[in-house]
């Protein structure tokens, strides 16, 4: 039978491609980690790594298992969180991933309102891409995603739970104020990530033209300094404005054009008690930061 500690090894060997790194990890020895991964292939009866120069790799088998078993390794501490929650939420963490704007303005403000409410629960922040937190969601390496998608995009929701706590208002960002995208048919434009430069090709289909985008970057400080540096223009969320605004540029609210922000979790319901605490105080941080979302 498979044991959890041998699938630990194997997923921490998976991350790091390492025998002596999963072992730094998980305070055991080489010679420990390496009798776990042998045990695991008895067990089994399948290889399932392989030498390669220095170090490891995993076979396509290896892959397999080692994707469950940091899925199945997640749920268990996530297990273990939710019991502790619901003998008490005076004790306990609760895990959060969430993308960079919502990070600086909505999560402070409700990670104050847990810790005045709950004060010995951790609340635990993961820097991700909605995709990047969906997937730690998945695997149970989070207990709340917050995330963002543009007005009628799809996204995945086969397992997850959705909350709709706010609408974001995307903007120009330019150095002409009362600017419109119109205006910048032949401008090179700054695109971000694959979901927002969907939105960018949206808004300018929307105006009549596809953007030529010139460069690519994620980071919304860079972002607004090349805009000032005038190397193009680009679309930001309000959210990301307030989180860091350059005074040398200008900013027109696109009319019509929102990000929706949910918070998400996965699994039957009900959520444990220290996630559901932590969305109401997401919910209420969003109300102040934003606004109540649409109808």
């Amino acid at each position: 039978m498979l044991s959890l500690v041998q699938l630990k090894v194997l997923a921490a060997v998976a991350r790091h491609g390492s025998v002596t790194e999963a072992a730094r990890e998980l305070h055991y020895s080489q010679p420990s980690v390496s009798h776990h991964l042998s045990r695991l292939e008895a067990t089994t009866g399948v290889k399932l790594v392989q030498r390669v120069g220095r170090g490891i790799r995993l076979t396509p088998e290896g892959a397999l298992l080692a994707n469950r078993a940091t899925e199945i390794v997640g749920r268990v501490e996530a297990a273990t969180n939710e019991l502790a929650a619901h003998v008490s939420l005076r004790t306990g963490r609760v895990r959060l991933a969430a993308n960079a704007s919502v990070l600086s303005t909505i999560v402070p403000v409700a990670a104050a309102a847990l810790t005045e409410a709950h004060p010995g629960l951790e609340l635990v922040v993961f820097d991700r891409h909605p995709v990047e937190a969906l997937r730690m969601l998945r695997h149970g390496e989070i207990d709340v995603a917050l995330v963002f998608r543009y007005l009628d995009a799809p996204l995945d929701q086969e397992g997850f739970r959705m909350v709709h706590v706010a609408d974001d208002p995307i903007h120009l960002v330019s150095r002409s104020p009362d600017d419109s995208v119109a205006n910048h048919r032949d401008s090179p434009w700054i695109g971000g990530c694959e979901w927002c430069q969907g939105e960018l090709h949206a808004v300018c289909r929307h105006y009549g033209f596809a953007p030529r985008i010139a460069s690519v970057c994620d980071d919304m400080v860079v972002v607004q300094a090349l805009v000032a540096a005038g190397t193009g223009v680009t679309t930001l969320p309000g959210l990301a404005l307030r989180a860091h605004r350059l005074s040398e540029i200008h900013t027109t609210e696109i009319p019509d054009f929102t990000r929706q922000i949910y918070t998400v979790t996965y699994g039957d319901p009900p959520d444990p008690p220290a996630a559901s605490a932590l969305i109401r105080a997401i919910q209420e941080a969003a109300r102040k930061e934003v606004g109540p979302p649409s109808p």
